[in-house]
C-alpha cells in the first residue's frame, strides 16, 4: 500500500489485515521501489500523487521488469488521468475519495487472475501458442519475440491469449472486460480500448505490422 496519506495507507491496511492480507506500507515512491526489491509482493495499491517519485513513474519502472497487479489511486477524476494511469501500466484505477470494500473486491479479482497463472507455473503445465514470429506461453506467462521478451501487464497478457487463441474469432469490447476483468461491463467503460491500444504500442514496436484488428463496429480480432 503506497501513499503519503498516512490515514488512508492505515484505513486501507485494516480492511486488508481483516479479510487476511499482509500488508507492507510506503508513503513515497522512492520508497515503494526499495520495499518491492526486498520482500514477495503480489499486488500494489498505488497512489499517483507522493513526493520524491510519484505513482506514474513508480509504475514505469516497475512494468520495465515485472507484471506484479497494480491497483492505482488518485483524487483526480478526469478521463485523462485514468487513461494515462492505465497506459502506464496499471491493471485497475480508483478515484478518491472511494469505498473501502469496492477496493477490498476489485484486489480479490486482480489476485485471483494472477494466481491463476502462478498455478499454472507450479502444476508445470504448459500452453503454448505461435502467431507468427510470437510465441506466447500461458504457463510461464511470457511472450517472446525471435527469442526476446515483450513485457506485458497482467491485463495485456490475457487481452492477447484470449484473442490469439481463438484466431479469426471477433471479441466485443463487452466480451473481452467480462471474460478478462470477470465483471459486468458498462457502456462507458474504456477499459479495454485502453489496454488494447497499449498492447497493440507494444507488439507493433517489436513486430513492425498491427497484429491485432479492428472489426469496426464490432470488437477485435487476430487474423489466421
Amino acid at each position: 500500500m503506497v501513499d503519503d496519506e498516512k490515514e488512508i495507507v492505515n484505513l486501507v491496511s485494516i480492511y486488508l489485515q481483516n479479510d487476511g492480507f499482509t500488508v507492507f506500507k510506503a508513503y513515497d515512491g522512492q520508497e515503494a521501489l526499495e520495499l518491492f526489491a526486498e520482500k514477495k509482493i503480489d499486488l500494489i495499491i498505488l497512489d499517483i500523487m507522493m513526493p520524491k517519485m510519484d505513482g506514474m513513474e513508480v509504475c514505469r519502472r516497475l512494468r520495465e521488469t515485472n507484471t506484479v497487479p497494480i491497483l492505482m489511486l488518485s483524487a483526480k477524476a478526469e478521463d485523462m488521468d485514468k487513461v494515462l494511469g492505465l497506459m502506464t501500466g496499471a491493471d485497475d484505477y480508483m478515484i478518491k475519495p472511494f469505498n473501502p470494500l469496492e477496493l477490498i473486491a476489485r484486489v480479490k479479482s486482480l489476485l485471483r487472475r494472477s494466481y491463476q497463472f502462478k498455478q499454472m507455473e507450479q502444476e508445470e503445465q504448459t500452453d503454448l501458442l505461435s502467431v507468427n514470429s510470437l510465441e506466447i506461453n500461458r504457463a510461464s506467462h511470457t511472450v517472446l519475440h525471435k527469442g526476446k521478451p515483450i513485457v506485458l501487464t497482467s491485463k495485456e497478457f490475457e487481452i492477447l491469449y484470449l484473442l490469439a487463441s481463438n484466431r479469426s474469432r471477433v471479441f466485443s469490447t463487452e466480451e473481452i472486460f467480462e471474460r478478462v476483468w470477470e465483471e459486468k461491463y458498462f457502456a462507458s467503460n474504456n477499459t479495454v480500448m485502453v489496454h488494447i491500444s497499449n498492447l497493440r504500442e507494444k507488439l507493433e514496436k517489436e513486430l513492425g505490422y498491427k497484429l491485432i484488428k479492428t472489426v469496426w463496429g464490432v470488437g477485435y480480432k487476430i487474423e489466421e
